[in-house]
């Protein structure tokens, strides 16, 4: 049932947007899903209270009062901020937007409302992306929206709501970065992958960090996590840094509405010249930078502290990140990391260098390579880096590093577009446990084509190279990041320089030949 009205929001959605860019109609559709949802819960609380308030067999009973007195009693914000939900003022309410749905200034009363959400909800201020205004939609669209929006239903529980909107909100993301093309990955990283983070890091306690948190996938699924196995929601203390603004709101958002306290600095800014949290130190950091980006540099970043291992090459910042996560580690700290195939092999610009010192400094505990076509965005073949300190304190495996090859344990789920399933996320997992020697996980043994545990020695004598493959005993990673056009360009242009070449020498040849009193 879920799926069927998650399919058909989207299908409408998406034919209401007309000409609409996806990345601007995304913050417009998943804006009045938090609006609607935020309202309902309101609403569901205020009459769950009515009722309580004027039952004498209820804790809450008010006493013999008229109706007056328990509608004043309603408005003490006391009531629903112990429940975790969020007051909303009467003009906010989705009712009301509702019955404004059809008028002309319908854009502006939105904005309105979200203002006086804010207002009411300090930890919501500056979070609300307040553009339905101004929004570039045909007369009449946006009224159809918020009827759209109207037909979801959130459950009669605060937890079957969040469960519901959960769900939707994370399909919305998912189709939206499909829909976006390469910009989707800015804000969504695919729940397999996260799930697979998360299950190795296993993150039950104490500070989890996201350097680069998008739409905050990776603090949901940890707190997933830690409900699936038995743990309280709270447990973790969530830090969050993202550059993007309108993806920072869409981060505080996600995180708001399933009731996570979160921190997410003071305002969106760039993790490496403005950075947020200079001074914590992470039990778990979880993050997907963007690919080799190559803009990231600036002047005041020499000589910074977080350059550990060395300074990292100003035209790509895979190092820069991986450094800055290694920095903001806690002692006994771990962190996994979703990077381009390329920084496990690539020896420019200091790269190889860095890599060498990170492996004998032994920070490096887990090295896993992804199949092709996971994510919505890219072609370029990626790998998880997991970074642990102090190693030689939790067990018997410093000096080595564990390398899984998962590039052949993907299931395609669309003509373009695969996934790990559960199973292979739990072998994943349960394989790093054993190895780590975890209770009851079991033994761990080396499984040609798929896993090998390797001293710090034999990396050292491959050039610090850390591709799996390589070590396994499986076929041979593409080490490079280009796409498939760049590829095809490159190899056209050899052909046909070498045919140009055989020309030559074919000319030559017949001259010669000619020379000798052979005829052609």
């Amino acid at each position: 049932m879920l799926d069927d009205l998650k399919k058909t929001l989207w299908a409408t959605a998406d034919k209401l947007r007309a000409n609409m860019d996806a990345a601007e109609y995304k913050h417009l559709v998943l804006g009045l899903i938090f609006v609607k949802y935020i309202s309902d819960t309101f609403s569901a609380k205020h009459a769950e209270l009515t009722l309580r308030l004027a039952d004498p067999q209820d804790d809450y009973f008010y006493g013999q009062v008229d109706a007056a007195d328990i509608a004043a009693e309603l408005e003490d914000r006391d009531y629903y901020r112990e429940a975790n939900v969020f007051w909303v003022p009467e003009p906010a309410r989705w009712e009301t937007l509702r019955a404004a749905a059809k008028q002309p200034d319908i854009g502006r009363r939105i904005d309105d409302a979200l203002s006086l959400i804010e207002t009411e909800n300090p930890k919501l201020k500056g979070i609300l992306d307040k553009r339905y205004a101004r929004a570039q939609l045909p007369d009449g669209k946006l009224g159809e929206l918020v009827d759209l929006v109207s037909t979801i239903g959130f459950g009669a529980t605060a937890g079957e709501a969040r469960d519901v909107l959960g769900q939707v909100y994370e399909y919305f993301l998912g189709m939206f970065a499909s829909a976006e093309g390469k910009r989707g990955g800015q804000f969504y990283t695919p729940r397999s992958i996260v799930k697979t983070l998360v299950a190795v890091l296993a993150p039950h306690h104490g500070k989890v960090y996201d350097p680069c948190c998008g739409s905050g996938g990776m603090f949901v699924q940890s707190e997933e996590f830690i409900e699936a196995h038995g743990g309280k929601i709270g447990n973790l203390a969530i830090f969050g840094q993202e550059a993007n603004p309108t993806t920072w709101r869409l981060a505080a958002m996600n995180l708001a509405i399933r009731g996570i306290d979160f921190n997410l600095g003071r305002e969106p800014a760039d993790t490496f010249s403005r950075d947020q949290f200079p001074d914590l130190r992470a039990d778990f950091i979880l993050a997907n930078p963007p690919f080799n980006i190559s803009d990231w540099w600036h002047a005041s970043l020499t000589g910074d502290a977080r350059w550990q291992y060395g300074d990292p090459p100003q035209g790509n910042a895979n190092y820069a990140w991986l450094q800055h996560m290694l920095h903001h580690l806690a002692p006994h700290g771990r962190a996994g990391i979703v990077l381009a195939n390329g920084s496990m092999s690539s020896s420019q610009n200091n790269e190889g260098q860095i890599r060498a010192a990170m492996v004998d400094a032994d920070v490096v505990e887990v090295m896993i390579a992804l199949p092709g076509q996971l994510f919505f965005n890219t072609q370029i073949p990626a790998c998880l880096w997991f970074l642990a300190k102090g190693k030689e304190g939790k067990r018997s495996r410093s000096g080595e590093v564990l390398f899984i090859d998962a590039r052949k344990l993907a299931t395609m789920i669309s003509r373009v577009q695969c996934e790990l399933t559960v199973a292979v996320i739990e072998r994943i997992a349960t394989t790093v446990a054993a190895w780590r020697g975890e209770a009851g996980a079991g033994d761990y043994a080396d499984a040609p084509g798929y896993c090998r545990s390797v001293k710090l020695a034999e990396i050292a004598e491959h050039g610090h190279v850390l591709t799996p493959g390589r070590y396994v005993g499986a076929e041979a990673v593409e080490d490079d990041d280009e796409g498939f056009e760049l590829k095809m360009q490159a190899l056209t242009e050899t052909l046909g320089e070498q045919m140009a070449k055989g020309a030559e020498l074919d000319l030559v040849i017949r001259q010669r030949l000619g020379g000798l009193g052979y005829e052609f």
